[in-house]
Protein backbone atom coordinates (compact mmCIF):
# COMPACT_ATOMS: atom_id res chain seq x y z
CA UNK A 1 0.00 0.00 0.00
CA UNK A 2 1.27 3.52 -0.86
CA UNK A 3 1.85 5.54 2.04
CA UNK A 4 0.29 9.48 2.81
CA UNK A 5 4.16 10.73 2.00
CA UNK A 6 4.16 9.49 -1.34
CA UNK A 7 1.43 11.05 -2.28
CA UNK A 8 1.53 14.46 -3.33
CA UNK A 9 -1.78 16.50 -2.29
CA UNK A 10 -2.36 17.17 -6.13
CA UNK A 11 -2.61 12.77 -6.79
CA UNK A 12 -4.66 13.09 -3.59
CA UNK A 13 -7.10 15.59 -4.46
CA UNK A 14 -7.74 13.93 -7.85
CA UNK A 15 -8.37 10.52 -6.76
CA UNK A 16 -10.57 11.88 -4.29
CA UNK A 17 -12.64 13.84 -7.29
CA UNK A 18 -12.89 11.08 -9.34
CA UNK A 19 -14.76 9.09 -6.49
CA UNK A 20 -17.04 12.56 -5.64
CA UNK A 21 -17.36 13.30 -9.36
CA UNK A 22 -20.15 10.27 -9.35
CA UNK A 23 -22.53 12.61 -7.41
CA UNK A 24 -23.00 14.01 -10.73
CA UNK A 25 -25.02 11.17 -11.57
CA UNK A 26 -27.57 12.27 -9.15
CA UNK A 27 -27.96 15.81 -11.32
CA UNK A 28 -27.55 14.65 -14.87
CA UNK A 29 -28.08 11.66 -16.93
CA UNK A 30 -25.27 9.34 -17.14
CA UNK A 31 -23.32 11.81 -14.99
CA UNK A 32 -21.94 8.80 -12.64
CA UNK A 33 -20.28 7.33 -15.49
CA UNK A 34 -18.94 10.93 -16.70
CA UNK A 35 -17.95 12.13 -14.08
CA UNK A 36 -15.52 9.91 -13.00
CA UNK A 37 -14.62 8.67 -16.60
CA UNK A 38 -13.34 12.73 -17.15
CA UNK A 39 -11.71 12.92 -14.24
CA UNK A 40 -9.37 9.22 -14.44
CA UNK A 41 -8.77 9.78 -18.09
CA UNK A 42 -7.32 13.16 -17.57
CA UNK A 43 -4.80 12.17 -15.28
CA UNK A 44 -4.39 8.30 -15.26
CA UNK A 45 -1.45 8.57 -16.93
CA UNK A 46 0.64 11.44 -14.63
CA UNK A 47 -0.20 9.24 -11.41
CA UNK A 48 -0.66 4.95 -10.55
CA UNK A 49 -2.55 6.02 -7.57
CA UNK A 50 -5.16 8.30 -9.68
CA UNK A 51 -5.34 5.84 -12.30
CA UNK A 52 -6.13 3.13 -9.88
CA UNK A 53 -8.93 4.95 -7.76
CA UNK A 54 -10.15 5.97 -10.97
CA UNK A 55 -10.74 2.38 -12.30
CA UNK A 56 -12.03 1.62 -9.07
CA UNK A 57 -14.41 4.36 -9.02
CA UNK A 58 -15.36 3.63 -12.83
CA UNK A 59 -15.80 -0.22 -11.77
CA UNK A 60 -18.24 0.32 -8.84
CA UNK A 61 -20.76 3.07 -11.29
CA UNK A 62 -20.95 0.73 -14.18
CA UNK A 63 -21.92 -2.25 -11.52
CA UNK A 64 -24.27 -0.22 -9.66
CA UNK A 65 -25.62 0.82 -13.16
CA UNK A 66 -26.12 -3.09 -14.00
CA UNK A 67 -27.60 -3.44 -10.93
CA UNK A 68 -29.98 -0.74 -11.01
CA UNK A 69 -31.00 -1.93 -15.21
CA UNK A 70 -31.50 -5.79 -13.38
CA UNK A 71 -33.79 -4.05 -10.48
CA UNK A 72 -35.94 -1.55 -12.24
CA UNK A 73 -37.83 -4.77 -14.03
CA UNK A 74 -38.49 -6.00 -10.48
CA UNK A 75 -40.52 -3.41 -8.99
CA UNK A 76 -43.59 -4.03 -10.60
CA UNK A 77 -43.40 -7.30 -8.39
CA UNK A 78 -42.29 -5.21 -5.77
CA UNK A 79 -39.11 -6.97 -4.41
CA UNK A 80 -36.94 -4.48 -6.86
CA UNK A 81 -38.05 -1.65 -4.72
CA UNK A 82 -36.40 -2.22 -1.53
CA UNK A 83 -33.18 -3.64 -4.16
CA UNK A 84 -33.04 -0.26 -5.88
CA UNK A 85 -33.44 2.19 -2.40
CA UNK A 86 -30.66 -0.54 -0.55
CA UNK A 87 -28.32 0.40 -4.25
CA UNK A 88 -28.69 3.84 -4.10
CA UNK A 89 -27.94 4.40 0.29
CA UNK A 90 -24.98 1.72 -0.63
CA UNK A 91 -23.91 4.15 -3.46
CA UNK A 92 -23.60 7.05 -1.23
CA UNK A 93 -22.35 5.64 1.70
CA UNK A 94 -19.36 3.76 -0.53
CA UNK A 95 -18.79 7.29 -2.61
CA UNK A 96 -18.25 8.92 0.41
CA UNK A 97 -16.26 6.83 1.99
CA UNK A 98 -14.06 5.84 -0.55
CA UNK A 99 -13.43 9.46 -1.38
CA UNK A 100 -12.56 10.00 2.68
CA UNK A 101 -9.79 7.48 2.15
CA UNK A 102 -8.55 8.29 -1.42
CA UNK A 103 -7.54 11.78 0.45
CA UNK A 104 -5.82 10.10 2.90
CA UNK A 105 -3.86 7.86 0.89
CA UNK A 106 -5.53 4.67 1.60
CA UNK A 107 -6.96 2.41 -0.32
CA UNK A 108 -11.29 1.37 -0.39
CA UNK A 109 -12.05 -1.79 -2.08
CA UNK A 110 -16.32 -1.36 -3.23
CA UNK A 111 -18.12 -3.75 -2.41
CA UNK A 112 -20.34 -5.70 -5.04
CA UNK A 113 -17.88 -4.03 -7.79
CA UNK A 114 -17.33 -6.32 -10.90
CA UNK A 115 -14.10 -5.46 -12.07
CA UNK A 116 -14.83 -4.88 -15.43
CA UNK A 117 -11.84 -2.16 -16.37
CA UNK A 118 -8.65 -3.85 -15.27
Amino acid sequence: MEDIRELSEPERNWAMLCHLSAFAGFFFPFGGIIGPLICWLSRKDESAWVNENGKSSMNFQLSILLYMVLAIPLCFILIGIPIVAFLGVLKIVCIVIASIKASKGEKFKYPLAIPFIQ
